[in-house]
């Protein structure tokens, strides 16, 4: 009996010892979770606990977080701070991203347990000879999902500003450092002063806000972000890479320009005649005009450079007015400038705009002559 007993546990022991693991357990003391593990996933998975711990601006020294999705269509659109992108589609082209110490920590993601992007990559780079190597197999998607920060990638930038989308982008650093340089169309929300300058977010908390500063070594852009995610603000992303990669890229850009200087009219909200003359001669780009008369009245003529948005149709179209530069209102009289105005102050407040209370005649080809009231 005693030898039966012998044989059978040893049956047991080797018949638990052939069969799958149903979960793959922690490296180390620092990886308490269990991860369920599935045919194809590679043999080190790390949890959301354990991801957090890892991922920090400026990046966590001896640690690599790499993004195994493809760039255009996943990585651009949003990633985890600070990771790396290499498509697994792309490994061998792209394995000079990787770090050259082989014992450095990778961390591989994609886009979930479904997806066998990052598992793949992280076999590849074993057999490269690193030696210290982790799958986040929730990946982005539990990443997002937890309330964690999401980033964009340089490219994604461009495209959203070449495509004129309907976003706001911040500059988080310090005034004094915008004004030597900053991403085109950037507004300026420094974080010291972002109580003060919050009003120059979108009165739309669902839209699209990008928030960059000095690079992978900088702070700031997280701290606005989370300052605007507590306004309400529930589509916030960073650009942790910043203008020094923006520069790399695309070049220095130009120093951000002061605001132009408006002299206000006797009427509340009003721009005096004088001012809009000297704009209108000095950098009339510097405004965006909107004749609010008919369609019909508007191609007649009208001030060189105004688009038309007839009074009627204004509200549905107060979400395609720029935050970037004053918008100057005007008509025939200033009554339907007047009234442009009071709409877009009672409906989005935070927008910078005017109007010219005055007798306008519009003369053909861009061409008008104005006189201030008495």
């Amino acid at each position: 009996m005693k030898t039966k007993h012998t044989v059978l546990t040893a049956m047991i022991l080797a018949a638990f010892a052939a069969a799958p693991m149903a979960y793959t357990t922690a490296a180390s003391a620092s990886e308490p979770a269990k991860v369920q593990a599935k045919e194809g996933f590679y043999k080190h998975i790390v949890d959301f606990d354990y991801m957090k711990q890892q991922v920090e601006i400026p990046p966590k020294k001896g640690v690599v977080l790499i993004d195994s999705r493809p760039t255009g269509r996943k990585y651009d659109l949003g990633h985890i701070p600070g990771s790396v992108n290499i498509p697994d589609s792309m490994f061998d082209k792209h394995a000079d991203k990787l770090p050259a110490d082989k014992s450095t920590l990778l961390i591989f993601y994609c886009e979930g347990f479904d997806c066998a992007l990052s598992h793949n990559s992280a076999a590849k780079a074993e057999k490269l000879g690193y030696t210290n190597i982790k799958v986040y197999a929730a990946g982005y998607p539990e990443w997002i999902a937890k309330g964690m920060q999401g980033a964009v990638s340089t490219a994604y930038v461009k495209k959203l500003l070449d495509d004129k989308a309907d976003f706001v982008l911040v500059d988080a650093r310090p005034g004094r450092v915008f004004a030597k340089g900053a991403i085109p169309g950037a507004v300026n929300i420094p974080e010291t002063s972002f109580d003060k300058d919050a009003a120059k977010l979108p009165a739309d908390k669902a839209k699209l806000v990008v928030v960059y500063c000095g690079g992978l070594d900088c702070v700031l852009s997280d701290k606005v972000a989370e300052k605007a995610k507590k306004l309400g603000y529930s589509n916030v992303m960073t650009y942790p890479e910043g203008y020094p990669a923006w520069t790399k890229a695309y070049g220095e850009a130009q120093p951000a320009k002061a605001p132009v200087a408006i002299e206000a009219g006797k009427e509340k909200g009003s721009m005096a005649v004088a001012s809009f003359e000297r704009i209108m001669k000095e950098s009339p780009d510097s405004i965006m005009l909107v004749d609010v008369r008919d369609a019909k009245e508007f191609a007649k003529g009208s001030v060189k450079g105004a688009v038309n948005i007839p009074i009627g149709q204004l509200e549905k179209q107060i979400d395609g007015l720029p935050a970037g530069k004053p918008i100057v209102f005007l008509c025939g009289t200033g009554a339907r400038a007047g009234e442009a105005y009071d709409m877009v102050k009672l409906l989005k407040a935070d927008l910078p705009v005017y109007f010219l209370d005055a007798e306008i005649k519009f003369l053909g080809e861009g061409n008008y002559s104005i006189k201030a009231p008495k």
